[in-house]
């Protein structure tokens, strides 16, 4: 059989690269062989309060980083009422062994029962160096204190999670209820609860942050 040159090879070999570029994105922004385990750490904002167990934030953005191709797996360690105490005081048997990497989010009901920014401050820091010591990388959802605290208040407890995070080089993501607080649309009647479409809000905010993380997770 005659071999082919000229012209036709080049439009078969063109043909044949533009179906491994449309064919390659679908396993490019993971290649590890098992799913990474996280665990959301976290109160009733993580927990889902009022919600669903598939309409909680866990849940939500793990569909959404598995539509975009990643393998994860995302445990809902949040507690309805917790303080940043709470959350430290039941850190070990909420994050287990094996997981490879915690998002915490916690700090809302610190400021909202009005205590000691310094407390919960320590008490995130904490949480921090013990994951670490178990050699289990955090992200950082920060929370904003309410603008009617005063301002020294607001002061010192908005400062907490970036200090935190610069200083241990996590990745942040400055304001969990980015676009939700304050929409009555997105809230349930309480007013500080997300509905359902408020918790698909707030995960379309902060993917990216939490892709680069993942990005993080995967080249230690």
């Amino acid at each position: 059989m005659k071999r082919q040159s000229g012209p036709f090879m080049t439009i078969i070999f063109a043909c044949a690269a533009a179906v491994a570029a449309m064919i390659a994105p679908a396993s490019a922004p993971l290649a590890q062989e098992e799913a990474l385990r996280l665990v959301a750490l976290g109160d009733s904002l993580t927990a889902g309060y009022g919600l669903p167990q598939e309409a909680a934030f866990p849940a939500v953005l793990e569909r959404a980083l598995r539509a975009k191709g990643y393998r994860v797996e995302i445990a809902n360690a949040g507690v309805s009422g917790d303080t940043s105490s709470g959350g430290l005081d039941r850190l070990d048997w909420s994050v287990p062994d094996g997981t490879d990497g915690v998002i915490v989010e916690l700090g809302a009901n610190d400021m909202l029962r009005g205590l000691d920014p310094t407390l919960t401050r320590r008490n995130i820091e904490t949480i921090v160096e013990r994951l670490k010591a178990r050699n289990i990388p955090v992200m950082l959802a920060g929370m904003y204190a309410s603008r009617n605290l005063g301002a020294d208040y607001i002061e010192k407890f908005d400062t907490i999670y970036s200090d935190i995070a610069k200083k241990h080089d996590l990745v942040l993501y400055p304001f969990f209820l980015d676009g939700v607080a304050g929409e009555r649309s997105l809230n349930l009647p309480d007013g500080l609860h997300p509905t359902a479409k408020g918790v698909e809000t707030i995960v379309e905010r902060i993917l990216p942050s939490v892709e680069t993380f993942l990005t993080r997770l995967t080249q230690r």
